[in-house]
């Protein structure tokens, strides 16, 4: 069999001469030997060059495609459990495209979907839509379906319609909340957009499909789901579950019989799944091995097939604090319940002891990217090369470049940067992070109001005494440029797009006056 050569990565942004740019920060071009010519042969692996492109083309494709997910998967450390890891390595394997004259293919070699090897597999991963938006939480096994779809699988998003109506008991210490129809309809449609910008649901060759569970248990009967499903189970396994067993150990919660019926649901999904859609992979999270694992069981009992789970690592900082939380809360997806600012700067803000392992699990830069950023980290961790580009591509991923440079744009604002051609959207990322103070803009008009007193309506000053020190000792700027003095008024000139004035005391401490 031919040896195989690694891929060349054309760099996103510096495309050949003539070809287009890239897409969503990927690079668009992947150059690769074939193992019958002595040729480097350039293909856009472009969406819209489907069909066009020739050899080798994979929708999105960055990898070579003889690249193997899980060995993908396990160097960026995202291999917590498998069923069964030589089997699945064997199956995901795509081999080499048959793109080569067919009298140099060995009869040895096998065909499978128009790759020697066990061909593209069809994975899923489900998440309850508890909230109208994902968070950064959710983005391991999100993007890990992303990884699989760009090496040329089959990758399927479900929301839990049925069991998020329920709730997981996993890795949960109280019973969760139950939400009506309504509110989990309304949350899946939120959910899709942002699982747009992570899937690609549009290609021919691999897209991406979103299933809802309720789809296929609204219309099952209590009695059919125990004498169909229930009577695959048993209670001894069921209890010996972790998710199950932990909440049975304390006496004061204990769990409901609806949560304890989570698991059939799930191994129900993986069986519907696997009979209809010939899906044959369930990832998740490590604390949904015991659901993957019922669903597995369920499927061999039921369709006589062998399927896998494959769970992903639960996400801890280096100081043990639970991934994805802060002292504000959760970090949203949703740039309505986290600003694009504070996105920004949950990644730019990431333990130095944390953030190569980061780069791997939230990014799509390749292993030399890594190990070059690894390097500069090493001599030089105070220029945070390695954060500055976690936080580019986590923000680019999920909000756009173009966002990402206002929230670069805020950043350098709220340093004491100038305000010279800032966009109101950027001024707006600045609104939403610092205290803001309104006022009657009546009070601007003509000679306006004595600096003085604004600083002690906004709260920076306890006292027009106070205010006039600041001022004189230089610690008072007006949109980012000291006033030195003290019989300075404010006026509607002064205000921003109509409307703000950004005042800072000191380094740090700004508040927005917004005049209406």
């Amino acid at each position: 069999m031919a040896q195989s050569v690694p891929a060349v990565i054309v760099p996103a942004g510096v495309p050949p001469a003539g070809n287009p740019t890239s897409r969503d920060g990927l690079p668009h071009y992947v150059r690769w030997r074939c193992p019958h010519s002595s040729d480097w042969q350039l293909h856009c692996a472009s969406r819209e060059r489907a069909g066009k492109s020739g050899v080798g083309y994979r929708p999105w494709a960055i990898y070579l495609s003889r690249v193997n997910i899980l060995d993908e998967l396990n160097w960026r450390g995202l291999v917590a459990d498998c069923t069964d890891t030589a089997e699945l390595a064997r199956r995901t394997s795509l081999g080499t495209p048959l793109t080569c004259p067919a009298d140099t293919l060995s009869p040895s070699d096998g065909e499978r979907d128009g790759v020697r090897g066990g061909g593209p597999i069809t994975v899923y991963c489900g998440f309850d839509p508890t909230a109208d938006s994902l968070h950064v939480g959710n983005l391991v096994p999100l993007l890990a379906l992303r990884r699989f779809q760009l090496l040329g699988h089959h990758p399927i998003a479900l929301a839990g319609g049925a069991t998020g109506s329920i709730g997981d008991p996993s890795g949960k210490t109280q019973e969760r909340q139950l939400l009506t129809k309504e509110i989990l309809d309304h949350n899946i449609a939120s959910v899709r957009q942002q699982l747009a910008k992570l899937l690609d649901f549009d290609t021919k060759q691999n897209p991406a499909h979103l299933v809802d569970n309720a789809s296929w248990t609204a219309n099952v009967s209590y009695l059919e789901f125990l004498r169909d499903i229930g009577k695959h189970f048993s209670v001894n396994q069921m209890v010996a579950k972790e998710s199950v067993r932990a909440r049975m150990e304390d006496r004061e919660v204990g769990i409901s019989y609806t949560e304890f019926s989570y698991m059939l649901l799930q191994a129900f999904d993986f069986y519907v799944l696997a009979r209809d859609q010939n899906c044959e992979l369930q990832i998740g999270g490590s604390d949904q091995w015991g659901n993957i694992t019922a669903g597995i069981d369920l499927c061999r009992k039921k369709l006589g097939k062998t399927v896998f789970g494959l769970t992903l690592p639960l996400i801890t900082n280096a100081d043990g604090s639970k991934f994805g939380k802060t002292a504000a809360g959760a970090i949203w997806l949703d740039p309505k319940r986290t600003s694009v600012y504070r996105f920004y700067q949950f990644w730019i803000n990431t333990d130095d002891r944390d953030v190569l392992r980061y780069l791997k699990f939230f990014t799509f830069l390749s292993r030399d990217e890594i190990t070059a950023l690894e390097k500069k980290h090493a001599e030089n961790s105070g220029a945070r090369e390695a954060h500055k580009a976690l936080a580019k591509a986590a923000t680019d991923l999920i909000h756009g470049a173009n966002a990402t440079t206002e929230a670069l744009r805020a950043s350098e604002i709220l340093f004491g940067g100038n305000l010279d051609g800032v966009s109101e959207t950027t001024f707006n990322e600045i609104v939403g992070e610092v205290p803001t103070k309104e006022i009657e803009k009546a009070k601007l008009d003509g000679a306006g109001l004595p600096l003085v007193e604004l600083l002690v309506h906004a709260g920076l000053c306890p006292s027009k005494g106070q205010a006039r020190k600041d001022i004189e000792g230089g610690g008072v700027n007006i949109n980012n440029v000291r006033e030195a003095s003290a019989t300075r008024a404010v006026t509607t000139s002064d205000l921003l797009f109509g409307k703000h004035a950004l005042l800072r005391k000191g380094k740090k401490n700004y508040v927005v006056v917004t005049a209406k």
